[in-house]
């Protein structure tokens, strides 16, 4: 299988009143199957909007990023769509599980969404969070689950459907210490699966385990020392 990320002198900037903010400045950075990459640093060092230029939620200023061998910066609205539902999974500090679905409703609906009937997408869901530990609470809905355990949900949705990308912004950011450790397992064994895995943290405990740790720093990406 080939690099499932590759960006190539990627920019970004925004403007915050009559200011021009270069978030991200000129990053080249490649994503292999089955390893995990950590991207650190200080809060407001662009490390977030890289993740989103990488996934394709906005776009670059300049430079290339492609997602398992397509060139997602110039594609139409609707192509692009549809390469990040069937290549990438999201992770997130809060979750965003949908509350009145239960966590196999919620690691499913992106899959009906694509079109996938009922019947297919529970299974695809119910394998998803048997990767995660999570099958004995699939019927159950995340008011109930602990922080922990609605995060390995998100982690199953973000697999749902054999995604080989994940982009994890702060996984373990709002997890106490057990659940964080119980959350990372997780995510390692996934990528010891061959899973990619981009993930943005300001948590030295994900970096002791990532394959690569970068650290950004005003928009530039450069190797932890």
């Amino acid at each position: 299988m080939g690099l499932m990320l590759v960006l190539n002198g990627v920019s970004r900037s925004y403007h915050a009143g009559e200011m021009e903010v270069r978030a991200v400045r000129d990053v080249s950075l490649v994503a292999h199957p089955g390893t995990l990459t950590a991207v650190m640093g200080p809060s407001g060092s662009g490390k977030s909007t890289l993740l989103t230029v990488a996934g394709g939620l906005q776009p670059s200023d300049g430079g290339q990023v492609s997602v398992a061998g397509v060139r997602i910066d110039g594609l139409s609205e609707r192509d692009l769509y549809r390469h990040r539902r069937k290549h990438i999974g999201y992770v997130f500090q809060d979750f965003n599980l949908v509350q009145i679905l239960t966590a196999a409703e919620n690691v499913a609906l992106p899959l009906e969404l694509d079109g996938v009937p009922s019947k297919r997408a529970r299974q695809a869901a119910m394998r998803a969070l048997d990767a995660v530990d999570m099958t004995e609470q699939a019927d159950r809905f995340p008011a109930t689950l602990s922080g922990g355990q609605q995060q390995r949900v998100a982690l199953a949705r973000a697999i749902a459907g054999d995604r080989r990308l994940i982009l994890a912004d702060e996984p373990t950011g709002a997890l106490d210490t057990a659940n964080a450790e119980a959350v990372l397992d997780v995510l390692v064994r996934l990528v010891r699966g061959g899973v990619a895995c981009v993930v943005v943290t300001h948590d030295h405990s994900v970096a002791a385990r990532a394959d690569r740790v970068l650290r950004m720093r005003d928009g530039i990406l450069e190797q932890a020392a």
